[in-house]
């Protein structure tokens, strides 16, 4: 496959997402107390990312 959402463990022990595509970190999230909101947050992009609006600031 090439994306992936990956959770793991900051130096600080907080947990994160990041979206990776061909290996390449595509952004990453803020750090969450425990693994649960970090699923969370990974629900939520994909059930509200889809259909997000595009504001261009060029």
């Amino acid at each position: 496959m090439a994306h992936k959402f990956e959770i793991y463990k900051d130096k600080a022990g907080e947990f994160r997402v990041r979206f990776k595509y061909n290996s390449e970190v595509m952004f990453s999230t803020e750090g969450y107390a425990s693994k649960a909101s970090a699923e969370n947050a990974i629900a939520s992009i994909k059930k509200n990312g889809s259909d997000a609006p595009i504001e261009d600031n060029s």
